[in-house]
């Protein structure tokens, strides 16, 4: 359009009054559709800075990351799957997680099966005699299912399995892969306080 702003038909839309290269543009007001499209930009734009750049209102990305990670382990370790043989093995020399299940064992299990695992109304704990399976995930299962008939609480539902693999763990950091599985539940009837066994109660 390069019609002349001062010489025009009045019924003709606004020119403006500037021109670039001999270009005039009309006087026209941008559609509202535009304009909240704009400004919507700008006020996403913002919100995004402030809330993926500005250090005091989000954890850094790599710390993020570790969170979720974190997230992720803990979920897993409360689903239902039991853990397989050898990592409990490997979780039963890791000082902190044997030590995490000392703790739990001295506030649900003591009491039955006395601190150092020695047994009292429950099994000697530390002994190579089984009476419910010798093997990790066998222990791991009987603390989880319990032994009811015998007075042994069901302590999945209790401690969640995060808790019962460390408590796993604890005990079976007093044993060495590969050794002798005895099954006591084919041993003659003796009182509980005198089984040399483990019915992880």
């Amino acid at each position: 359009m390069t019609t002349d702003p001062n010489n025009h038909d009045a019924n003709e839309e606004p020119i403006r009054e500037h021109s670039f290269d001999g270009i005039q543009e009309y006087d026209h007001r941008l559609p509202n559709w535009w304009l909240f499209t704009l400004y919507g930009a700008m006020l996403f734009a913002a919100g995004y800075w402030f809330f993926y750049e500005y250090p005091s209102t989000r954890l850094p990305d790599d710390k993020r990351v570790e969170a979720e990670m974190a997230a992720i382990a803990k979920a897993a370790a409360n689903s239902g799957v039991e853990p397989a043989d050898d990592e409990l093995w490997t979780k039963s020399k890791d000082p902190a997680i044997t030590a995490a299940g000392q703790a739990t064992f001295l506030t649900t299990c003591a009491s039955c099966h006395q601190p150092d695992l020695s047994g009292k109304i429950g099994p000697n704990l530390k002994s190579q005699i089984w009476l419910h399976g010798g093997l990790p995930h066998e222990v791991f299962h009987t603390i989880t299912t319990g032994v009811p008939a015998k007075g042994m609480p069901t302590w999945g539902p209790v401690l969640g399995r995060g808790k019962i693999i460390e408590l796993a763990s604890f005990v079976m950091s007093f044993h060495k892969k590969g050794e002798p599985i005895i099954d006591g539940s084919k041993m003659a009837k003796l009182p509980a306080s005198k089984m040399p066994g483990i019915g992880t109660h």
